[in-house]
Formats: structure tokens, sequence, C-alpha cells
């Protein structure tokens, strides 16, 4: 079985890494022999990184070798099909799924966060090309109503969960590690100090947050004489804006400015009492290493990944106030139980997040 895999790879961004780290591990354990391809930014990086043949995102030559003799061509997963971040990245990645159609390969959308989708021209030409995929599979309820109302209704359409949630929990062990190597105390080990982590990044409205979070900051450390550890989901954007916001609080805070693989992100986050974040999937990293969350929605996928766990924000970067950070922060920690999540609402997710794999293996053996 010969599959590429077209996604937003390469950009060193840790949630779609995680993306693709998860992808490969439940396809591999599905099936040991399969042949893997990855459209990738920097397909050095990503051969490095994941031990898998990769190909650069603009050659196209090596792009239509590639899907000419594939088996499968897998988009996704992740925000691929919405133009609110880019208007060209959609055109883009509409193009290689045409393409594989082309070619008369099947086409699977993994497990795609989709929307939102701006402009008459923009909808159309995206219901004409994913009307033709064999197999959709959505992220979240959300993007079953974005489907709708783009009119696809042609492909077999299954709500499952992001592919990360189907990764495998790790040691604590790698986080401390790192964690002491930024600090010479030994504040990780005292139980008494709880570690918050937060996870940032600019967006419209990052002024108001900027500021609101630097106040709550003061006060989570003023009552709970908690550590601040700022975790960088992608290190080249995350941590200015952790600098920023570190910059106007009154306490010392931890910024960690390495760039992590996914294995250690999720050590980090298990390393930690709560975290708060605005990064999709910091949250989820969370949700895997059984973390209390408290997350700030700048963004559609964060209110909808909320949502799939019984969930909400507690406000967005434009309305949130420091006092609501505070109330959330203190209600965790005054709750003993607070690392007991729904376990059977955890494992329901992972499951979902490998039916993906298992259902882009069948559709393989069934073409």
């Amino acid at each position: 079985m010969k599959i590429v895999i077209s996604g937003y790879y390469g950009s060193k961004n840790a949630g779609d890494e995680a993306m693709l780290d998860a992808m490969l591990e439940v396809l591999h354990e599905i099936d040991p022999n399969i042949s893997i391809t990855v459209i990738s930014v920097n397909p050095e990086n990503t051969r490095k990184r994941h031990n898998v043949e990769a190909i650069a995102w603009l050659d196209i030559f090596s792009i239509v070798r590639k899907i000419f003799s594939a088996d499968l061509l897998i988009s996704g997963g992740g925000s691929l099909l919405q133009n609110v971040t880019s208007r060209r990245s959609l055109y883009y990645y509409l193009g290689i799924i045409f393409l594989a159609e082309f070619f008369c390969k099947p086409v699977m959308l993994y497990a795609q966060g989709i929307g939102p989708i701006c402009g008459n021209f923009a909808k159309r030409l995206t219901n004409l090309i994913v009307n033709r995929v064999k197999l959709i599979t959505v992220r979240d309820h959300g993007s079953l109503e974005e489907l709708r109302q783009l009119k696809i209704t042609r492909p077999k359409i299954f709500c499952t969960a992001d592919p990360v949630l189907a990764i495998k929990a790790t040691t604590l062990d790698v986080g401390r590690k790192i964690l002491h190597n930024y600090n010479e105390d030994q504040f990780i080990d005292d139980e008494q100090t709880p570690l918050i982590g937060l996870a940032v990044r600019r967006w419209h409205g990052f002024d108001h947050f900027q500021n609101e979070l630097a106040k709550a900051i003061d006060q989570i450390v003023e009552k709970f004489n908690a550590r601040i550890i700022f975790l960088p989901m992608q290190a080249s954007e995350d941590v200015k804006a952790a600098k920023a916001v570190a910059e106007i609080t009154n306490v010392d805070c931890t910024i960690l400015n390495d760039e992590y693989i996914t294995s250690d992100l999720l050590s980090l986050v298990g390393c930690m009492d709560i975290l708060i974040s605005i990064r999709l999937h910091a949250l989820i990293f969370a949700g895997v290493m059984n973390v209390p969350m408290i997350g700030i929605s700048y963004d559609p996928k964060i209110d909808r990944f909320l949502d799939s766990i019984g969930e909400n924000p507690i406000g967005d970067l434009e309305n949130i106030t420091a006092e609501k950070i505070f109330k959330a922060v203190e209600k965790i920690l005054q709750n003993k139980n607070s690392k007991s999540r729904d376990s059977e609402l955890l494992k329901n997710l992972h499951d979902k997040a490998r039916l993906n794999a298992e259902l882009a293996i069948d559709l393989i053996r069934r073409s």
C-alpha cells in the first residue's frame, strides 16, 4: 500500500507535527508494511523528525509522480480547508486533492476541521472538488455543519476526533529534566508549588489578552505561590508572544524557548497542574496527559474541541478578563479531584481518533 499525505507539515508547528506523529503511529500499527510519503514545507526536517519519505510542497513534478503511483491521497489532518488564516492555502490544498482526482486516485479528508470558508467562489470550488472525494472524516460536529452549509453530501462522512487523541501518553521524566535544565531551583519536585503551563500565540485581540493574562499571572502567583511555565507550540512565534506577556508581569516566569518533539511536549504538559492555552493542540496534549485545562478561544476549532469534551472556553482574546482567568485557576486548584477527568470520554475520543486510520486502510483495500 502506498499513501501520500498532504498537510501543513514541516513548518515546525508542534500541533501539526503531533498530528503527523499520531497518523503515522496508528497507520503503521495497522499495517507495518505500508509506504507513506509526506508533502512537506521542509522535507529534510520531516524525514529526520518522523523517519518517513518526504517531498517538497512546491515540487510539483515529484508530487505528480507520487500521487500517480499512490493507492490513496490523505488530505489532513488539521484545518486545511479554510481561508481565514491564509486565502492561498485553501486553493493549494484543493489543488492537491484535484490532482489526485484527475488521476482517478481515491482521496480521504482525514480528521479535518472544516472552515470557516469565506467568499462565494471559494465555497463553490470547495463544493465542486470535495464532493468528488471518496471519504471524509472530521474532528468535530462544527465541521459537519460546515460541510452541510457547503452542500457537500456525496462522500461518506464520519465525525471522529483529532488524530492526536490517538497518541499514547508518555512518562514525565523528560519534561522534568527539561524544567530542571531551565531552573536551578528544584520547584518542580515540590508538590506544594503548582505549575501553571501557558501556551500563547499572537492573534487579533492579543494586546488586550496579554494585559489581562499578565494581571492574572500576578494574582495567581501571589495567592498560590505558583510557577508560570510558557510552553512553545511553534517556537518561532510563541516565544515572542510569551515574552510580550512576561515583560509586563511583576513576577518571574519561565519561558521555554527551544523546539520540542511531540513526546517532549507531551511530557512537559504532563508535568503541569493546569494548562491555560489558546493553542488547540496544547489543549489536546492536556487531554492525552490527563491535565486540567483552561481554553481561551481565538478560532472556532478551540470551541469545537472543548465542546467535544464537555467544556467551554472561558472567553476569547478580545473579551477575556484577568478575573475570569484567575477564577478558573482557583476553581481547579481548590478541587482536589481536578486531575480525575472522565476516562470513558477520553477513551471514546481515543477510539474515534484511531478510527481515522482504520477507515483509511479499509478504503485502500476496497478500492
